[in-house]
């Protein structure tokens, strides 16, 4: 298996309001940046939408090293709570549903494909890839302010 190097990041301006999501992929030394964005969605949907963007972009099962400011998705894919809620129908618990089911369900299944690693990063620490994924991010929300996309 190739292994990969996977950096995301997602911003939102408003949450929810207009988002943005970057990622940027590593192997052999060649990166590879992407990114998108949504005129109305949370920060977490973001966050989800760079992971998922991410492992998608590769074409075959490749062994991936996550790096991820996110501690919503660090901790739900590395404690099992994703799996839990999937389990579950979508509950947290017996009152609460999860939020962002298709979205966990899409990563899951990617997680099925690949086999990742999650390494958690603080943000806005000066770790040079998160910073450039979170540039991506914030160009992709900007893209959706005052309603101009």
């Amino acid at each position: 298996m190739k292994r990969v190097e996977l950096f995301t990041d997602g911003a939102c301006s408003g949450n929810p309001g207009p988002g943005g999501w970057g990622a940027i992929l590593r192997y052999n030394g060649v990166e590879k940046e992407l990114s998108g964005g949504e005129a109305d969605t949370t920060n977490n949907r973001m966050e989800l939408s760079a992971v998922i963007n991410g492992l998608k972009a590769l074409k075959e099962p490749c062994e991936v090293a996550l790096y991820s400011d996110s501690q919503y998705v660090c901790n739900a894919l590395k404690l099992g709570w994703a799996k839990k809620w999937r389990a579950n129908n979508w509950m947290r618990n017996k009152k609460e549903p999860a939020l962002n089911p298709e979205l966990w369900e899409e990563l899951l299944s990617l997680c099925e494909i690949h086999k990742v690693e999650i390494n958690w990063v603080k943000g806005h620490a000066g770790h040079p890839e998160n910073e450039r994924c979170d540039r991506l991010a914030v160009a992709q929300s900007q893209k959706y302010q005052g309603g101009t996309a």
